[in-house]
């Protein structure tokens, strides 16, 4: 039996795919899936990444800020699915609205996870868990573009389908809060900050296992009106997590540092949003949904393999070790706080 997902399926009817945006984490391993089975990508940004686009995508340059500039770039052109990768906004969303109703027989909104109720009451997280995260502006802002989307799929027919991503990664993103810098500071023997006690559970999903499933349901009429969470389906606590990436990074026994997320968020408001408004909780996703509309989707990259690919791609480009100056001073000064027992 031919599995649907796999390049060389001859079951993948060719599909005509705008996305918007296109070269971050998440889109740029979605093009490469897009163009691996076969479909018909434009990608419409205004052409400064530096990522490379997968051979064969019509690049389309315009600001999508700037209407009258889409307008004029997407003339006569109809897609059967317009993923949007960079709304955040009611405003931004309502500008959607205005410029893809009628162009696309579906129009995907990437959302977020960290939308869902935090924290959260159950586990797992589902499709039905409500929105709501009075932490995050990031996450506020997210769940009110969704509701003025599914406004207009309710009183407009817009072909709205959202997709909620939860920690998507590639070999550029290190997981951990201080990014890079904590590389560093396991590396010179410094203690690294850790939120919480370590124990709650995170999901961390390689960008490339997003892809199957999310290009899975392009251009799906059953997933219109509908909303997909996309992840993994293994779940780590967060002291592994660092675990990992000290073991990458050539470091046995990393010295890990409690610190609760309110202490840091105290100190640093940056920071506190996303640790209170998403990171601090734990978080295991029911990928039944998703899984029921794209059957051959699994996840299948551990992140103690996500955890090498990363590290090693840093060691490949030092000109990216950037040090955050500002966090080694927040790190030193909360870990000897938390260390001194005061």
């Amino acid at each position: 039996m031919v599995n649907p997902l796999t390049p060389d399926a001859d079951t993948v009817a060719p599909r005509s795919i705008l996305f918007i945006g296109g070269t971050g984490v998440i889109s740029t391993a979605a093009a490469e899936r897009a163009v691996a089975l076969g479909h018909r990508l434009t990608i419409l940004n205004r052409g400064r990444s530096t990522r490379p686009v997968p051979e064969g995508v019509e690049i389309l340059t315009a600001d999508v800020r700037d209407a009258s500039a889409v307008r004029a770039a997407l003339a006569g052109r109809e897609f059967d699915a317009v993923a949007d990768f960079i709304t955040f906004t009611p405003d931004q969303a309502k500008a959607s609205l205005d410029l893809f109703a009628g162009r696309t027989g579906q129009y995907v909104f990437i959302s977020s996870a960290s939308a869902y109720q935090k924290p959260p009451t159950t586990l797992p997280i589902r499709e039905s868990t409500p929105l709501k995260n009075p932490f995050w502006q990031y996450s506020r802002d997210k769940i009110a573009c969704e509701e003025r989307l599914y406004q207009a799929y309710r009183e407009q027919d817009f072909p709205l389908t959202v997709v909620r991503p939860s920690h998507t990664y590639d070999r550029t993103k290190i997981g951990m809060v201080g990014g890079w810098t904590d590389i560093h500071r396991m590396r010179a023997g410094l203690p690294v900050m850790v939120h919480g006690d370590g124990t709650s559970l995170w999901t961390l999903t390689h960008s490339q296992d997003f892809a199957k499933a999310f290009v899975g349901l392009l251009g799906r009429p059953q997933a219109v009106g509908e909303s997909y969470t996309i992840t993994s389906d293994e779940y780590l606590p967060w002291n592994q997590i660092y675990q990992l990436f000290a073991r990458a990074a050539g470091v046995r026994e990393p010295e890990l540092v409690h610190v609760a997320s309110e202490t840091i968020a105290a100190h640093s408001a940056e920071l506190g949003a996303n640790l209170l408004g998403d990171r601090s909780h734990s978080v295991v996703f029911d990928n039944t949904k998703i899984k029921s509309l794209v059957p051959g989707y699994c996840a299948t990259i551990p992140f103690a393999d996500g955890a090498r690919e990363i590290v090693q791609w840093f060691d490949a480009n030092p000109e990216l070790q950037t040090v955050d100056q500002d966090y080694m001073a927040l790190a030193d000064r909360l870990t000897a706080w938390a260390r001194s027992g005061a």
